[in-house]
C-alpha cells in the first residue's frame, strides 16, 4: 500500500466481483453531502485501534 502497512492480500474469483455501471454515477455519488455516513467522522473508532 501507499503507506507500507499492508499485511495481507485478498483473492477472489472474478465471478464474485460486482461493479456499478458508469450510468449509475449520479445516484451513487452526487448526493453524498446528504449522507453523513459517508464521512469518516461519522464512525467511532475503538480506543484499541489507535490512530488511523
Amino acid at each position: 500500500t501507499r503507506r507500507n502497512e499492508g499485511v495481507s492480500i485478498w483473492v477472489v474469483e472474478a465471478n464474485h466481483i460486482a461493479a456499478s455501471s458508469p450510468s449509475d454515477k449520479g445516484p451513487l455519488y452526487e448526493p453524498s453531502e446528504s449522507k453523513v455516513y459517508r464521512h469518516p467522522t461519522f464512525f467511532d473508532i475503538p480506543e484499541e485501534v489507535g490512530a488511523m
